[in-house]
């Protein structure tokens, strides 16, 4: 087995997150963080996409219910929502989580910034749910 799922990219991206929050620290606006990523994603060669729309679909209905916003996709293969709270609540995960479903995607990063000392949760969706 040769590890996580995506571990080139995902260290890529922490390394990145990691960057800013030394540079920025905590105490800004989420998108002060998130132009400030896109830089260091950037800078680190990852393609992404930034404040992409998603349809949410419903079981078997064939028009979407509604639409969410994702901060990133990198890759096109892990998802990124970011955050700038004090401290992560099992909400937010819930909403990673789902935007994990909506995207229908494997991967995903959580990641705060406005913690002291940077924050993350890695999410992988399996075929039997998530594992930390």
């Amino acid at each position: 087995m040769d590890g996580l799922k995506y571990k080139d990219i995902t260290e890529k991206i922490l390394g990145a997150s990691f960057e800013v929050h030394k540079f920025l620290g905590n105490g800004f606006q989420e998108v002060i963080y998130q132009r400030a990523l896109a830089h260091e994603l950037n800078k680190a060669g990852l393609k992404y996409a930034r404040e992409i729309e998603q349809d949410i679909f419903y079981k078997d209905l064939p028009e979407p219910i509604g639409r969410r916003r994702a901060d990133f996709v990198v890759e096109g293969k892990v998802l990124i929502e970011l955050k700038s709270v004090i401290e992560l609540l099992g909400a937010h995960l819930a909403q990673t989580l789902n935007y994990l479903k909506a995207y229908r995607l494997e991967v995903g990063l959580l990641i705060n910034f406005g913690a002291k000392s940077l924050q993350f949760k890695r999410l992988v969706m399996t075929q039997r749910g998530l594992m930390d």
